[in-house]
């Protein structure tokens, strides 16, 4: 009896390794993960280059790994138990309180003097008049939200470091630091709990001072019909694994009378669609709810708001500047939106035909200091 309970482990660890190969075999393969929200691994093909260079060995582990029968389960089960055992997060995310799941901070080694540069030398090259909008890290802002052990996050370094190299350069430098952090201290919720986009209240908290510090009267809060929609589960949520936490409601402001007059051009390659809304409604019944802003990521977006007789801007931009585009809208006859990561023409001969008055750059912090894609900017 003694040692058939020492055997005992080693046929449980054998037997389940039979049923997980089992499982694995007879189980349906799905080519994406609803909870991930990413493609998972093809298996790989056998070609006598990949097996001699090792890349055939590395994609069936990448297979095997993403293939693995319940895999959701065991990614969950894996983040929790990291969080249980000390780990604060899993997967550069913090797990912290109020349901916010907040990313690492940005690291020492990253891109923010090249990308100052890139922004510079188009600056100087170009002769526009340019102002900066970078956002802060959601957890700079919601600190008090973060687990007690946590690595430092520098944006105050690193703001007042890219206001100081701007401003050397007459490109003006919109800070709104002091302000988010009034409100966030006041209860308004600035970030969402499973994402790293600002909500549609901070982008419109950010237009307000962006408006105010160029001279221009944003539009009021009154102006806009809100609605909100549950159910939004965000990239962090997406790569942590702490399936658990409760989604966030995302909210769309729409001002009925502005936009009935905006017209938004969507551009990829060379081919150009219109559309009679900034709104794309049919993504909020998708796993990735945030394209109902501008439908997501596209090469080169314009809208036009026959309302406004004056104003044209050019942005450059990532994913933050997607929910404060309609604000835009409400201050520019035309706003021209540049994603660098598929815009690959010239951005300073855009500028120049598109006669524009003035030049936009909204970037995320993180986003700022990661980009590989602003080198391009001439």
């Amino acid at each position: 009896m003694k040692k058939k309970r020492l055997l005992l482990p080693m046929f449980l660890f054998l037997l389940f390794i039979f049923v997980m190969a089992v499982l694995f075999i007879v189980t349906p393969k799905s080519n994406y993960s609803s909870l991930e929200k990413r493609y998972l691994e093809d298996f790989p093909e056998a070609k006598l280059e990949a097996i001699a260079n090792g890349e055939y060995e590395e994609g069936f582990e990448n297979y095997l790994a993403d293939h693995f029968p319940v895999r959701n389960m065991w990614v969950g089960v894996n983040a929790y138990a990291n969080f249980l055992v000390g780990n604060n997060g899993a997967n550069g995310v913090y797990n912290c309180d109020n349901g916010y799941l907040i990313n690492e901070p940005v690291s020492d080694k990253n891109r923010i003097e090249t990308n100052l540069g890139a922004l510079t030398d188009f600056k100087d090259s170009t002769k526009a008049k340019m102002t900066c909008l970078i956002v802060p890290s959601t957890g700079y802002i919601m600190k008090d939200e973060l687990p007690k052990v946590h690595d430092e996050y520098k944006d105050d370094g690193y703001f007042n470091n890219i206001k100081t190299v701007l401003g050397e350069h007459n490109i003006k430098f919109v800070d709104v630091r002091s302000r988010f952090k009034s409100d966030a201290q006041n209860g308004r919720l600035l970030y969402y709990r499973t994402d790293h986009h600002w909500t549609t209240l901070g982008s419109y908290t950010a237009y307000e001072q962006l408006m105010t510090e160029l001279g221009r009267t944003p539009a009021k809060k009154s102006s806009f019909n809100i609605k909100s929609y549950p159910d939004f589960y965000g990239t962090t949520y997406s790569t942590s694994g702490f399936w658990l936490n409760m989604g966030d409601n995302i909210e769309l402001w729409r001002n009925p009378k502005a936009e009935k007059n905006i017209t938004l051009d969507i551009t990829e390659g060379e081919e150009t669609k219109s559309y009679n809304t900034m709104y794309f409604t049919n993504h909020l019944k998708e796993d990735d709810k945030y394209p109902v802003f501008i439908d997501g990521n596209h090469a080169l977006e314009t809208f036009t708001n026959k309302n406004v007789k004056s104003g044209r801007a050019l942005v450059i931009k990532d994913s933050f500047a997607h929910c404060m585009a309609p604000f835009l809208a409400e201050n520019y006859n035309t706003v021209t939106l540049v994603d660098l990561r598929y815009y690959k023409k010239s951005v300073s001969e855009l500028l120049k035909s598109g006669k524009y008055d003035e030049v936009l750059v909204v970037f995320g912090i993180d986003n700022f200091a990661t980009d590989t894609d602003l080198v391009w900017l001439s």
